[in-house]
């Protein structure tokens, strides 16, 4: 709609979305709601990919938690060109659920979409990749270059979302200042996390309260620790102190109920830069027939060429050991996630259970687990499952 990133879709547990798509791109494409539990001819399967000039009507009821999710394309192989040259959004979900003290809306809510981006010599995004990925050489925020937020001395509730094709981000705060981690991928944690460094990889998400409270006329920086670029500036105006909504908020924000008891493990081996189990992508291939609600233990490692941030579709999963490597869960990954950051070496177990009803109501209820580094997923890493009664 010629934004760029686009807009942001705001919509409350119970509605229906009802969305037209129109392809203008020279190429196929689909759009896949990242983060969403739909039946899969909503979902955006490459299968349904309609070529240039085609149209794509969605209609689904939004049957989730409150939490960030986004929308990008899935044509296979145009997926990361496609989405290095602008095409993604936010999709936020809300629902009575969420503690009244939490932000929602401007001011003091704010999306970020934060990657990184290649310009050639007039100054356009340029895409020019390889097999381990593309990174770019420079950092946008909501598509704008060396960005500055003027904010009030206040809390500020920050929807992040990791935009980029391949790059890990390590935020921080130039002054070392804390987050209060509220949220990830699948919605609100059980409690507010204070924490300094946040590690995300392509597609996570993070819900933030920044405390700018105190800090009339100071200027705080958002930097990236392992390029050692600035993010996005903050400038703290001179007017009172906000609300105190850290207090506010009551101890327990949500209710997690963890997953137990799985009655299957699958192990899925990410292989190279095109590979899951030896095989690469078969649009017509059903690789795994997954039972509905059914709880099942999915352990992911790989022989090489990592990272791998891997993103189940359908449903979000729990995060429950990390072996070699880095060797533990983070507190960025507690909670219900939908990707998660598998690096070299190490061995990632979730659980998972497929139960909601609207998941079997397609033509075949077929989903996708992929590595969302986006070179390794147009390369054929990634396969289909499909959940039988």
């Amino acid at each position: 709609n010629g934004g760029f990133p686009g807009p942001t879709i705001v919509a409350n547990r119970g509605d229906t979305a009802n969305i037209h798509l129109i392809n203008g791109l020279a190429d196929e494409s689909i759009t896949h709601w990242h983060g969403m539990i739909i039946d899969d001819v909503n979902d955006g399967h490459p299968r349904f990919a309609v070529p240039s000039g085609g149209t794509y009507d969605y209609q689904f009821p939004i049957v989730q938690r409150a939490a960030l999710n986004w929308y990008h394309p899935h044509p296979h192989g145009k997926t990361g060109e496609q989405v290095a040259m602008g095409l993604a959004g936010a999709f936020i979900i809300r629902d009575l659920d969420e503690p009244s003290a939490l932000p929602a809306g401007a001011p003091y809510e704010v999306p970020l979409i934060i990657r990184d981006a290649k310009f050639d010599r007039q100054g356009d995004l340029e895409f020019k990749t390889k097999r381990s990925g593309f990174e770019g050489d420079t950092p946008m925020v909501n598509g704008t270059l060396d960005p500055t937020l003027a904010v009030e001395p206040a809390v500020y509730r920050f929807r992040v979302l990791n935009g980029s094709n391949a790059r890990i981000f390590d935020f921080a705060f130039d002054n070392g200042m804390a987050f209060h981690m509220v949220g990830n991928d699948g919605g609100l944690l059980p409690s507010v996390v204070p924490i300094g460094t946040i590690v995300t990889s392509p597609a996570e998400r993070l819900d933030l309260l920044v405390d700018f409270r105190g800090m009339q006329g100071a200027t705080v920086m958002l930097r990236d620790l392992r390029t050692g670029w600035d993010l996005l500036e903050f400038v703290v105006g001179n007017g009172p102190n906000g609300q105190d909504i850290l207090n506010q908020l009551p101890s327990q924000l949500s209710t997690i109920i963890p997953l137990s008891a799985p009655v299957t493990t699958r192990e899925f081996a990410f292989e190279g830069m095109s590979r899951i189990n030896g095989r690469e992508f078969d649009m017509q291939r059903i690789d795994e027939y997954v039972p509905f609600d059914t709880v099942e233990r999915w352990v992911f490692s790989t022989k090489g060429n990592a990272p791998h941030p891997i993103h189940s579709h359908a449903a979000p999963f729990q995060v429950v050991s990390r072996t070699g490597g880095r060797g533990q869960v983070f507190e960025w990954e507690r909670g219900w996630k939908d990707s998660v950051l598998l690096e070299d070496g190490e061995t990632v177990e979730v659980l998972v259970r497929f139960d909601n009803p609207v998941l079997m109501q397609g033509l075949d209820s077929t989903y996708l687990l992929h590595c969302h580094k986006l070179s390794h997923e147009d390369a054929g890493m990634m396969l289909n499952f499909q959940l039988t009664p």
